[in-house]
């Protein structure tokens, strides 16, 4: 019986790959021992527009801090800043407790604050856009009692770099050095008892109301006038 012998094709080891190198089929099929990786696509990463939306949801934030300001001050009779530098969190959550009802604490930007107030009456607080800043939106004529409680807080904590770095009431901007005569300014039933001990006194008296500072007199007479318009309520 004759054999028939079957002979493998030889091996020649695959010439060196280079990225000008052509495959063919016919390449391969002499090459049994030559195995190709399937190239997969690449996909562009989901993280690549992160930076685009983090952008946008920091800009909605400053347009909604923006509004927040805006908002505050309607009905505002003083906005006042207060540094901040070194405040706790703990410490912040005990002062917004301790603030009245009329007496809002905001925590922003120089320059959102900024941009809420220019061109009204309240861009004269531009001289304390500086630092790290608290605001103060005093929604009462009462403004000592208001801003008494800050002094309380500031006293027990002793926080006594925490100042107040400027306000403005009625137009005018009042400076640290300035702000004491905020505090000192004369309650609703002093402004009563001053304006009627002066009617009802000498003339002297009534004189000497008259030549008081403008904003002390148009105070009396809108504290006067308001008291007369109550009184008349309540006979009718």
């Amino acid at each position: 019986m004759e054999a028939n012998l079957f002979t493998l094709p030889s091996f020649r080891p695959p010439p060196p790959y280079t990225s000008s190198t052509t495959l063919s089929l016919k390449y391969h099929f002499n090459n049994l021992f030559l195995t190709t990786k399937t190239q997969r696509p690449k996909f562009p990463s989901k993280t690549q527009n992160l930076p685009k939306i983090q952008a946008a949801i920091t800009r909605t934030k400053k347009e909604e801090t923006v509004e927040k300001v805006k908002q505050e001050l309607e009905n505002c009779h003083l906005l006042a800043g207060i540094s901040y530098k070194g405040f706790t969190v703990k410490q912040f959550q005990e002062l917004r407790t301790q603030l009245p009802e009329n007496t809002k604490l905001l925590v922003a930007k120089n320059t959102l604050v900024y941009k809420a107030i220019e061109g009204t009456k309240w861009e004269a607080l531009k001289p304390c856009m500086q630092g790290m800043n608290a605001w103060f939106f005093v929604h009462s004529e009462e403004i000592p009692a208001a801003l008494k409680p800050y002094r309380t807080f500031q006293k027990e904590q002793k926080l006594d770099d925490n100042e107040f770095t400027g306000a403005v009431f009625e137009g005018k901007f009042y400076g640290p050095d300035e702000f004491k005569a905020l505090e000192n300014l004369p309650t609703r039933a002093e402004i009563y008892a001053k304006l009627l001990g002066g009617l009802k006194g000498p003339a002297s008296a009534v004189v000497g109301t008259i030549q008081a500072p403008a904003r002390d007199l148009v105070m009396l007479l809108k504290a006067y006038c308001k008291k007369l318009e109550e009184e008349s309520g309540a006979g009718q």
